[in-house]
């Protein structure tokens, strides 16, 4: 890869990986709705008129239904309660909780008909990580409803995260990421106007939570999108998509520094076997198939689109 390529994909990894603790920050100071309603409204602005400009909104329309499928896997189901969970987890268990995408990923993929083998390695990749889900949540399904509900929020995301890049492959394969892009995260912001000018707050809120707030819509989606695209024109789909193995480390680092959450022996453990499960569970020999890409972020909660790729998490 060359040294574009690199910084490209270093920028990428940290883009992606500090939503968590934006997330964090901005839902100690809004409701969900507010904040889903800002991150997705001012990504759009963004990226409408890049979009406009770029063209491509005709095969949009054509696709809505599956359009509107992949805005609700993506976006506006897995923000909302990636947010929601956030507010009693902490951001690091929360990133690392969202590393077992490609895992889920390729279970479902082979439930629903892909025919690419899994083979002994990819199996113990699959309970390896598997395995490291459950020492994570093991510890809050013991302390009652509101410990156990935000861990299965965070496991709902993670399936939405799932089933989105197939959506993607199988039926969106012809749509152009930045319309399709823009356009997801327009319909989200206008779901959540409603709720959010329902539960808009009274003050101002603080300037940490503003700053976290214009991050999320502006650095983590708008930009993130845009450097994403980049990256995968500089060094293709297949190699740009291995820095999503990196952004739980950029999660859990991110959360240890600003936000002084512990990092405990269980939370290290965890990390190891799920990326050492993820990396076996879409490994593949030469002969196979390329795997469904997996995601890369709280909140939106990475995919292949078009020629290249869409939105991703966080």
């Amino acid at each position: 890869m060359s040294r574009r390529g690199w910084v490209l994909f270093a920028l990428m990894s940290v883009l992606w990986g500090v939503p968590y603790l934006m997330i964090k920050v901005a839902v100690d100071g809004v409701s969900v709705p507010v904040l889903v309603f800002a991150r997705t409204a001012l990504g759009a602005l963004v990226l409408l008129p890049l979009a406009v400009r770029a063209g491509g909104f005709d095969r949009v329309r054509r696709h809505w239904r599956p359009v509107l499928a992949f805005a609700a896997m993506e976006i506006i189901g897995p923000w909302a309660l990636l947010s929601d969970a956030e507010r009693h987890l902490s951001s690091s268990m929360t990133g690392l909780l969202i590393a077992a995408v490609p895992i889920v990923g390729a279970v479902l993929a082979r439930a629903t008909g892909d025919t690419e083998r899994l083979g002994p390695l990819r199996w113990a990749g699959l309970l390896l990580g598997l395995g490291g889900v459950a020492v994570l949540a093991a510890p809050h399904l013991g302390g009652g409803d509101a410990a156990v509900w935000p861990v299965i929020e965070v496991l709902l995301v993670v399936v939405g995260y799932a089933i989105a890049p197939m959506i993607v492959a199988r039926r969106l394969g012809d749509v152009p990421s930045l319309p399709l892009t823009a356009s997801c995260l327009t319909l989200a912001a206008l779901v959540y106007t409603p709720p959010a000018l329902a539960t808009w707050p009274a003050d101002l809120p603080d300037g940490r939570v503003l700053a976290a707030l214009a991050g999320l819509g502006v650095v983590c989606t708008a930009l993130a999108f845009l450097v994403f695209f980049e990256l995968i024109r500089e060094a293709g789909t297949s190699r740009a998509m291995v820095f999503t193995y990196v952004n739980p480390a950029v999660a859990v680092t991110a959360g240890v520094l600003v936000l002084d959450e512990p990092l405990t022996l269980t939370i290290a453990a965890a990390f190891a076997l799920i990326l050492c499960g993820s990396l076996m569970a879409t490994a593949r020999r030469a002969q196979d198939a390329p795997p469904p890409a997996p995601p890369a972020s709280a909140e939106l909660p990475a995919r292949p689109v078009a020629e290249d790729t869409g939105p991703a998490r966080a």
